[in-house]
């Protein structure tokens, strides 16, 4: 998919929804390993970033796959660096191979929530990928720890917001576990994209219209209806070439 608004999509987590994703999307984050999937999912998602020009990410995480990287571990600084740094050497020699260019690297659940808000969290991941700082941009929220970080030592970023998710008054995720945290549905995630890329404000789930921008969208790719959400957002960012 080749829109204005880029739409990116977390993949390769064990879904196996991957063949019918690829063409509705423009920009993917491959699961490293660490919290799902496997070197044989990173091969075939690379495969089909291929066959539908769909620009890669490398989606690392907390070595976690009990809880799908969701949960913040209690883990030493060297062995969170050993473990990015091994997720981002197995990527990337499947990406060599593969002869895919990386586009970006985007942490995953836990790890992008904790890195938002956590200076100390922040600065062990970006020494852990520290390789990366000048070939490659850096998925990140809006205003957080990380962008500021990260901008401050030289990385590269593209602000991420989640078009399937409800934002708090203070910008974070409206948790899981509450029942208003998802967007489930077509209609729904495309006003949210909609009216965040128009307005440069998200509007909260307390009814605020807060200054938020963003330059990339995300749909999780482990939502039971990203299917039916990006084939109505794709068609509607088509007609209206957006």
């Amino acid at each position: 998919m080749n829109n204005t608004i880029d739409i990116n999509c977390d993949v390769g987590e064990g879904v196996c929804n991957e063949s019918e994703l690829f063409p509705l999307i423009s920009s993917c984050n491959i699961s490293c390993g660490a919290h799902a999937g496997s070197i044989d999912t990173v091969k075939k998602c690379l495969d089909l970033s291929k066959s539908y020009n769909v620009k890669v990410g490398a989606h690392p995480s907390y070595p976690d796959r009990k809880n799908f990287g969701r949960v913040s571990l209690q883990i030493s600084r060297a062995d969170l660096i050993a473990s990015i740094r091994f997720q981002m050497e197995v990527f990337n020699n499947a990406r060599e191979q593969a002869g895919v260019d990386l586009h970006h690297i985007k942490p995953h659940g836990a790890l992008y929530n904790d890195i938002a808000k956590n200076e100390i969290l922040a600065e062990i991941f970006l020494e852990a990928i520290a390789a990366f700082r000048n070939s490659t941009f850096l998925y990140v929220p809006y205003n957080s720890v990380i962008q500021k970080l990260a901008e401050k030592n030289g990385f590269r970023v593209l602000i991420e917001a989640f078009a399937d998710r409800n934002y708090n008054d203070d910008l974070s995720l409206v948790a899981r576990k509450e029942k208003n945290a998802l967007l489930n549905n077509g209609e729904e995630v495309l006003a949210h994209i909609l009216y965040m890329h128009k307005n440069k404000k998200v509007k909260t789930v307390s009814g605020k219209s807060l200054p938020m921008y963003a330059d990339t969208f995300c749909i999780h790719g482990d939502t039971p209806s990203a299917l039916q959400i990006l084939t109505y957002i794709t068609e509607y960012l088509s007609e209206h070439n957006l």
